[in-house]
């Protein structure tokens, strides 16, 4: 497996971004920028491609809607160059709070706005001529003055990674996609993802080997009599996935839990968080669904957990590394990298 991270721009960036460049040192293999309701991801990978010389890196991830088809296509193909060929463009249908609450944009037909995005970036990428007719994007614009143009830099590829967490965005990622950027991942539950994943592959005729399954969890090595410690702490973090990311009535993330075996709990914990019983959803969460979705345990217990992420198909480990400063980040960071390098390739 190769191991990756995810930052963003939004706290102490100097601090971010030597996290990011002492991590290259420790042999991370590729990072992550994130896109929330804080700091652009596009703005801190042009910094970084400047900082590191190996690392691959990402958009994790460009949110839809928030630029247009081709603005993204130039993007992409701008930070290809300035990285020398290392970057990953990362795509996210987002959720109706961010994309209606906060930036105005109607968030309905994700799927047919993600397909028709990913075509128009390709064209763009190729250097050929954009003309393009889709439900949601009609290139050049009808009645007017313009022509079908290229963009004037010359044909990069880009690699596209897609966030999906539905089971119709899945089967669209292994259809169109050349990586699957997952969160709430259960390995004893991924027949959730995967049956979906392997059925847009299959739409395809491709398989399995065509697509880059990356997956990230938490990763806090700790000692056994402070295990029952961390779990709780972060039992509110998993409390807002499922009551708080999102509105009342669309959360991929409760969703995904409900796939994977957790239907009731997920449930309850959003209808108390909606309600604002923050301390009541909090209670709901139980020690196992802390531990079967993230990395959190003594150094035997995360050893055991990547073999079974890898057994599973996992081909990149996004690794979240717990601290309260930038060296304890760094260690259980470190510590992650060599526990998947002693995994050795499946």
């Amino acid at each position: 497996m190769r191991t990756a991270t995810t930052v963003e721009a939004s706290g102490d960036w100097r601090e971010t971004a030597e996290f990011v460049v002492e991590a290259e040192k420790s042999g991370l293999d590729i990072c992550w920028v994130a896109e929330a309701w804080g700091a652009d991801a596009v703005t801190p990978l042009g910094w970084l491609a400047a900082r590191t010389e190996r690392i691959l890196l990402g958009s994790g991830v460009i949110q839809l809607g928030t630029r247009s088809p081709v603005t993204i296509a130039q993007t992409a193909m701008t930070l290809s160059r300035l990285s020398g060929g290392r970057f990953l463009l990362g795509l996210g249908a987002s959720g109706p709070q961010v994309l209606e609450g906060l930036h105005g944009i109607p968030f309905a037909h994700p799927l047919t706005r993600m397909r028709e995005t990913v075509e128009i970036v390709r064209a763009a990428a190729t250097g050929e001529k954009i003309a393009y007719r889709g439900k949601h994007f009609t290139i050049p614009l009808p009645g007017g003055e313009g022509r079908p143009m290229r963009l004037s830099m010359e044909p990069v590829p880009v690699p596209i990674h897609l966030a999906t967490l539905s089971p119709r965005m899945l089967e669209l990622t292994g259809e169109i996609a050349d990586g699957w950027l997952g969160t709430s991942f259960i390995p004893e539950g991924a027949a959730a993802y995967f049956d979906h994943l392997d059925a847009g592959l299959a739409r395809a005729g491709r398989h399995r080997a065509d697509l880059d399954v990356c997956q990230g969890a938490e990763i806090h090595l700790v000692a056994e009599d402070r295990l029952a410690e961390v779990v709780a702490g972060r039992k509110k973090e998993l409390a807002f996935s499922l009551g708080g990311m999102g509105s009342g009535t669309t959360n991929f993330y409760n969703s995904a839990y409900s796939r994977q075996g957790w239907a009731e709990v997920a449930a309850a914990v959003r209808q108390r968080w909606q309600a604002g019983d923050r301390a009541g959803a909090t209670a709901l969460i139980t020690d196992d669904m802390v531990l079967a979705t993230t990395l959190i345990g003594t150094k035997a217990m995360v050893r055991e957990r990547l073999r079974t992420w890898q057994a599973t198909g996992v081909d990149t480990v996004r690794l979240y590394p717990a601290g309260d400063t930038l060296a304890e980040r760094l260690d259980n960071l470190g510590r992650g990298i060599e526990l998947v390098r002693a995994l050795g390739d499946r």
